[in-house]
């Protein structure tokens, strides 16, 4: 009887047992292809973002560039750095790290769980404006990339509490992670104590199982770019040559903004059309000075300084056109570009590509708010001799926590910036 239950229940028992194994184990199971990576690199999807196997492979060589940033980094042109690194063979491929609704909280948690394959490497930073309204981002954009994965292996790892991990714990707890335990682990954080160390066990377990699915399926539903690239990538001349490919930004522009006087792309115009009566003058109390987006962004430079990381900053405008039309000021944006780089620059972040004053430049943007062919161009003037530059063996900062983790500085009037 015990022989024929065995030979009935015993396969089911040792999968079971397999099962767990499989998913609890610390032990590596998985190694990308090539191919795989580089499909990766342009996908910009969830699992890629919120997981950490794909990215920490494809940064492990100095094959890949981390591109930070979001809604930008998706708008496939000719001139996006995705297409130039390739078709003039740049010798690196940008990986995009970010989407539409990504901002200097998750690019933290990006950036913590990269860990040591981020120390002294050159990495190009996209800030958008958008970012910096009063509350910063948003729950739903919160929800969307936040990563019980990411959210673990900071945890874990802390071995001292400073005040860029309070402050993060407390964020955290605002946006209500569901998670009970790890609930309980942020506002311990936040009160100054380590988690536990039954915490800790438990909680390995659990980062043990999401890195086991984030090397089993993170590639599942991949949306990679590749085709758009390769596609784009066709429409440059063979050889780089600067005045050529303005005149090509030119036609492009004004061929894909025929639709319209603002200089926004047809296909994009298409769907605003109808609203344009009631956006008029709209924009006119919209304020990117005041935020706590100052304070999130100060986590994602607290990171890199750790890693000794050389960053390009890049700065976008706000289409001249459309800002002018909506009433968002200009004058307000000039404020917060004094305040961003102020933030940088006083801690030793001095690499920025500020295009602020390109708000009016033809086709320099592809829609109200996004870099475009004019503007990916000025903007690979910046990223392409940058990238080619010797390798850093390590950059020294000067963080000031105290006073960039701050509701002071959050709330500080660029005007009163010495």
């Amino acid at each position: 009887m015990k022989k024929q239950l065995f030979s009935i229940f015993g396969p089911v028992i040792l999968a079971a047992v397999l099962i767990v194994v499989l998913f609890f184990s610390p032990v590596k199971i998985n190694q990308h292809d090539p191919a795989l990576l580089k499909e990766a690199a342009s996908s910009m999807s969830g699992n890629i973002l919120r997981g950490d196997d794909v990215k920490k492979q494809a940064l492990s060589t100095d094959q890949y560039v981390p591109f930070f940033g979001s809604s930008e980094l998706s708008r496939i042109s000719p001139f996006h750095p995705s297409v130039l690194a390739e078709k003039y063979q740049r010798g690196y491929t940008p990986f995009l790290l970010g989407a539409p609704g990504t901002q200097s909280m998750a690019q933290f948690m990006m950036m913590q769980s990269l860990g040591n394959d981020l120390k002294n490497r050159k990495v190009v930073f996209v800030i958008s404006p958008q970012w910096f309204v009063r509350d910063g981002l948003k729950q739903a954009y919160f929800q969307a990339y936040y990563s019980p994965e990411q959210t673990l292996n900071w945890l874990l790892h802390l071995k001292k509490i400073d005040e860029s991990d309070r402050y993060l714990a407390k964020r955290l707890v605002q946006y209500k992670v569901k998670d009970a335990r790890t609930d309980e682990m942020l506002r311990n954080v936040a009160a100054g104590k380590l988690p536990s160390t039954f915490d800790k066990r438990i909680s390995q377990l659990k980062l043990n199982l999401f890195s086991r699915e984030d090397e089993l399926f993170s590639t599942i539903g991949l949306r990679s770019k590749q085709k758009q690239i390769d596609a784009s990538a066709k429409q440059l001349p063979d050889q780089y040559n600067e005045a050529d490919l303005k005149k090509l930004a030119n036609k492009i522009g004004s061929e894909q903004t025929s639709d319209n006087s603002l200089q926004i792309q047809n296909k994009f115009f298409r769907g605003l059309r109808k609203h344009l009566p009631e956006l008029r003058n709209k924009q006119n109390k919209l304020d990117y000075r005041y935020s706590k987006e100052f304070s999130d962004f100060q986590l994602a430079l607290d990171q890199l300084a750790k890693e000794h990381a050389d960053v390009l900053f890049i700065i976008p405008p706000v289409n001249g056109k459309w800002s002018k039309y909506t009433g968002l000021s200009q004058e307000m944006l000039q404020q917060f570009s004094t305040k961003i780089k102020y933030q940088l620059q006083s801690q030793g972040f001095n690499n920025i590509a500020d295009f602020t004053n390109d708000n009016n430049t033809n086709y320099f943007m592809q829609d109200t708010i996004h870099l475009g062919w004019q503007g990916w161009l000025a903007a690979d003037q910046k990223i392409a001799p940058f990238l080619k530059g010797n390798k850093q063996e390590a950059q020294n900062y000067q963080m000031n926590n105290a006073y960039f983790l701050s509701k002071k500085w959050q709330q500080q009037n660029p005007a009163t910036i010495k």
